[in-house]
């Protein structure tokens, strides 16, 4: 039985030979430009640099175009698809055609996976998307465990699957909270995934709060709590999922290495001894839970729909 890449978003050049020693067998970097809500800023130096540490400890550096793009872009995607490809990427993750057509032009090589977020929902729209050129389909984060291993045995490319880390229940074109300061006389200043001034929606009924960020692709609004289904991960494992992502979005790097430490040891053992991942998996939730932001439960996602929103 084939193990299941181990993909996770690194926040900064420093953090990727960690991951890598804590288990993980992909990265997916890129800039903010050209990729949507990204853990962090890769600028082509970091890119460039990133591939090699990556490709050094053996794993894989897929660079994000998954943005939505406007005319005023498309004359740069062919110059940045075939940097990419020359600096030695492995795979573009694509959502807009746009992307697709420039890689034929000037990378037709270059490995392709698709994911527009929230329209990856059944075999077939995988598969026209597979005859189009991609070798990859990231399924969306709202269909539940039936729905994706279903999915994965009839799917004709690879199948991607985040198992943890919030999920973004929003987003605009459209610089919302910045527009109303502005409507009301007022500067604020964008902020990007720093710590330290993060901006939330509060719902006092339910006691949630929505982190919610700005930057060059617009609104962000993200879920009240993360995802985790390191507890039961068997019947993605025997469909063949090819790639299990942890979404590193507004967590810092220790969390991010003790979280994928834990899913090496839960992907290792439910491969490996299965009875011992039974034995194991609980404690392995309950050693996620301890290291949790206090503001910040841990649920199934949409898995099981038990989040609502």
């Amino acid at each position: 039985m084939k193990k299941p890449e181990l993909l996770v978003t690194p926040t900064c050049m420093n953090d990727i030979e960690l991951l890598a020693d804590a288990g993980a067998t992909a990265i997916i970097i890129g800039e903010q430009r050209y990729g949507l809500r990204l853990a962090g800023e890769f600028g082509r130096e970091d890119v460039k640099a990133s591939i090699t540490i990556a490709h050094n400890k053996g794993m894989k550096v897929y660079i994000a175009m998954n943005a939505l793009f406007h005319n005023d872009k498309v004359e740069e995607l062919s110059d940045y698809v075939k940097f990419v490809s020359e600096a030695g990427a492995d795979a573009i993750v694509f959502g807009d055609p746009a992307v697709l057509m420039a890689a034929r032009e000037v990378a037709p090589n270059m490995k392709l996976h698709w994911n527009t977020e929230t329209t990856a929902t059944n075999w077939f729209t995988c598969n026209y998307w597979g005859s189009k050129g991609a070798k990859r389909a990231v399924l969306a984060r709202e269909i539940n465990m039936d729905a994706i291993v279903e999915i994965a045995e009839n799917a004709e490319v690879e199948v991607e699957v985040q198992v943890h880390g919030m999920t973004c229940m929003f987003q605009s074109k459209r610089a919302l909270i910045g527009n109303y300061f502005e409507y009301q006389g007022k500067m604020m200043e964008v902020e990007n995934r720093r710590a330290k001034k993060e901006m939330f929606l509060f719902d006092p009924e339910r006691d949630n709060k929505y982190p919610i960020f700005e930057d060059e692709n617009g609104t962000h609004i993200m879920s009240p709590n993360d995802m985790c289904i390191i507890d039961d991960i068997e019947e993605m494992i025997d469909s063949g999922i090819t790639s299990f992502k942890i979404d590193g979005i507004l967590k810092s790097k220790e969390y991010l290495v003790q979280v994928t430490s834990k899913w090496r040891e839960a992907i290792d053992l439910c491969v490996d001894d299965r009875d011992a991942y039974e034995d194991k998996k609980e404690s392995l939730l309950e050693e996620i839970e301890s290291i949790q932001p206090k503001n910040r439960e841990l649920d199934s996602g949409f898995f099981y729909k038990e989040t609502v929103y």
